[in-house]
């Protein structure tokens, strides 16, 4: 009868501790001087463990418990250890199994040994090899020593490893180690090379320390055999619930062969960027619970020119084309009525061998007055004052004021169906000035004064809503009239209003302060017209706008202005902007966008055409820029991608790139060629000003080791400049 019972045996052991209890199920069993055999489908569970196999035996004497043939080794589903022959000694928490073979469900990585002993939460490894492909001739493998698990921190250390591709090898690392879980942790991520027929042999080896939950840091140290070396770093930390930032920093050292021969500015490329956001920074830093919202954001940056940002990385992608440099700081007190708000702005002009010249907003003063009404919403006022502190080290300075006082007054008439309001805007503009300018004739214009003025707006609108079978058309009409009343102007303004509100003129540096547009007698009109389908998605939108001067009778009508958005259908889409100059007879602006969605398929073209309508000799009168880009998504492996931008003006190619890319399970695979115009300071600037590079980028990521990330290749070669 013993034969057929299904419990085997619950026993205890007298040095483990009751969590510790071992029930083995069995279907056959014999006894014989302290040894019993068991079989016929034989499952051990401990724990959290479930052991089966086909046969076992248990010495009560030492507590060993072997299993034989088939044995399967369950942990919470979440991996699985098999093998021929195991023993286990549960009171001094041994196991042994050989041949090893485990499998992690998550992660799908499987680990094939001669031999895996553990004690407690370790696991230690004789010569094997671990793939995260299928195990049927599989791609990509890597072959070890000797290695090492822990089972709680699912760490796996890997020595003396080498990296085969099918049979060939590829690589050889004395350590190797990975995670089989998303746990932030430190170690090393994916290295990038590279090979440059200018800079030579590039190498970029990443280090990511994450030795708390709320910060982390990412080193990445840099090699280019041929120009220099340097290292950049990435710390990011989270220090509130409502706050958190990042801090970068970076340094580049030219060799002198390199500075020389590209007559850079400078040999030495630094800088750093500081960016904090806190969305309750006063009651967090003075430890009072106000009424309202308060906020910060920081975005600080600088650098001695924009090789320190294209070298932080071998992607033309990456790689900036402005010289101009900003920092900001911002901060503000919202309530329900009242926003109070500090705005700092400096901006560092890279192509200036000195900043002392440039402008600067240090800081913005701001208060706005909510929208409020009056007999019975009928009347509506708001207040909004702005003071700004123009700075510069050396030429003029300024702090200028500006208050803004609209007050509507509006109804409805016939049923909602016509809307009309009338607005008296109140605007007033004062400037105080000091420092000395750059040339002494200016000095008498520089006078502190100020600007005030009053005009009237009329507006009526209506906007009407059909709904058919499987459509829903809105049309809108607005038509506004603006009235200009008084204004008074005195110092400043009174010197150089007539001269600086000319367009031609408003780039000289007699009008640099000048920010004031003319308020002209004139109406605006605008039709805009909104289709929608049955599920409330909008597929056509049109606005046209159109303004009418009634003071300049030699430019009476202003720019037409239409904008179209279609949807055709779920596929393909097309987008419109352009406008219209009466007095040149042509366009001074069209830009158009097309977009395909379709198999697999996402394409976009567009062209940007812009007229500055000048009338002077050898100027730049137009930009004509063309841009497209194609991703081709093939089946769940195959995937293409293109892209091309062309400047039709200087008759010049910008950029271009061509590539593909094969995805599997367990390896990413992609080859990806690209051209970029990259910009370079230089000590003359009539000299090239830009280096056009070519690259071809590899990339290669052996799952789940390597993550994918977008725009990151682990080889990449340098064609030419």
């Amino acid at each position: 009868m013993l034969k057929f019972l299904l419990l085997f045996l619950i026993f205890f052991l007298s040095c483990v501790n009751a969590d510790d209890k071992v029930v083995i199920y069995a279907t056959k069993l014999s006894s014989k001087n302290g040894m019993i055999e068991a079989s016929g489908g034989v499952s051990v569970s401990y724990k959290d463990y479930l052991l089966t196999a086909k046969r076992a035996t248990y010495n009560r004497k030492t507590g060993d418990l072997e299993l034989f043939d088939n044995i399967r080794v369950d942990d919470k589903g979440r991996y699985k250890i098999l093998g021929n022959y195991a023993k286990l000694n549960i009171a001094k928490k041994e196991k042994s199994f050989h041949p090893f073979y485990m499998l992690d469900n998550k992660s799908q990585v499987w680990m094939s040994a001669n031999k895996g002993e553990s004690k407690n939460e370790n696991i230690k490894i004789s010569s094997g090899v671990v793939s995260g492909c299928n195990p049927i001739n599989p791609l990509w493998t890597m072959e070890f020593s000797s290695s090492d698990y822990n089972a709680q921190t699912k760490w796996v250390n890997l020595y003396n490893a080498r990296l085969y591709i099918y049979d060939i090898p590829l690589f050889y690392t004395p350590y190797f180690g990975y995670s089989l879980d998303t746990t932030r942790r430190t170690g090393l991520l994916t290295p990038s090379f590279g090979l440059s027929s200018s800079e030579g042999l590039y190498f970029q080896q990443p280090l990511y320390i994450a030795e708390q939950n709320w910060w982390d840091l990412e080193l990445l140290p840099q090699i280019r055999t041929e120009r220099g070396a340097g290292i950049y770093e990435n710390f990011r930390f989270v220090d509130s619930p409502t706050s958190g930032g990042e801090f970068d920093a970076g340094y580049f050292k030219e060799k002198d062969k390199y500075f020389q021969e590209n007559n850079l500015r400078n040999q030495s490329h630094f800088g750093f960027h500081f960016k904090y956001k806190n969305n309750d920074f006063l009651s967090q830093w003075f430890h009072k619970n106000y009424e309202g919202q308060s906020g910060l954001y920081m975005n600080l940056n600088t650098m001695n020119d924009v090789d320190y940002i294209n070298l932080k990385s071998n992607k033309s992608n990456n790689q900036t084309t402005s010289s101009l440099v900003l920092s900001r700081i911002n901060l503000f007190y919202n309530t329900n009525e009242n926003y109070f708000g500090t705005y700092l702005k400096y901006y560092e002009n890279l192509a200036d061998s000195s900043n002392d010249k440039t402008l600067q907003k240090l800081p913005t003063l701001h208060y706005h007055y909510y929208l409020n009404t009056l007999l019975k919403n009928h009347l509506l006022y708001s207040l909004d004052a702005q003071t700004t502190n123009v700075y510069r080290k050396e030429g003029k300075k300024v702090v200028q004021t500006d208050i803004n006082l609209p007050i509507t007054l509006q109804t409805s008439l016939f049923d909602e169906y016509l809307n009309l309001s009338y607005r008296a805007n109140l605007y007033l503009q004062h400037s105080s000035f000091s420092g000395t300018p750059i040339t002494a004739s200016q000095n008498s214009i520089y006078k502190t004064g100020y600007f005030a003025r009053n005009y009237h707006t009329l507006s009526a609108s209506t906007q009407l809503t059909k709904r058919y079978k499987k459509y829903t058309h809105v049309i809108g009409m607005a038509m506004s009239y603006n009235q200009s009343s008084w204004e008074t102007k005195t110092g400043y303004y009174k010197d150089v209003a007539n001269y600086c509100s000319k367009p031609e003129n408003q780039a000289d540096a007699e009008c640099e302060f000048y920010n004031l547009s003319d308020i002209e007698n004139a109406a605006k009109i605008d039709f805009t017209q909104y289709l929608y389908d049955d599920k409330q998605k909008e597929i056509f939108y049109q606005r046209l706008s159109q303004r009418i001067s009634y003071s300049n009778s030699q430019q009476r009508y202003g720019e037409l202005e239409n904008e179209l958005d279609l949807t055709v259908n779920n596929h393909f889409s097309i987008y419109n902007n352009m406008f219209y100059n009466y007095d040149k007879n042509r366009f001074s602006k069209i830009f158009n966008k097309i977009s395909v969605h379709n198999s697999g398929l996402t394409f976009s073209a567009s062209h940007l055409f812009k007229d500055d309508l000048s009338t002077k000799v050898n100027s730049k009168r137009y930009t004509s820029y063309l841009t497209t880009s194609l991703n081709y998504v093939y089946s769940s492996h195959y995937s293409y991608n293109a892209s091309y931008a062309y400047d039709l003006q200087t008759k010049k190619k910008k950029s271009a790139s061509i590539g593909f890319m094969y995805k599997k399970r367990c390896w990413d695979f992609g080859i990806k060629y690209t051209e970029n115009n990259r910009p370079i300071l230089t000590n003359n600037p009539t000299s090239k000003s830009s280096v056009y590079d070519k690259y071809i980028y590899f990339t290669v990521v052996l799952k789940p080791f390597m993550k994918p990330r977008a725009n990151n290749s682990l080889l990449s070669y340098k064609l030419a400049n």
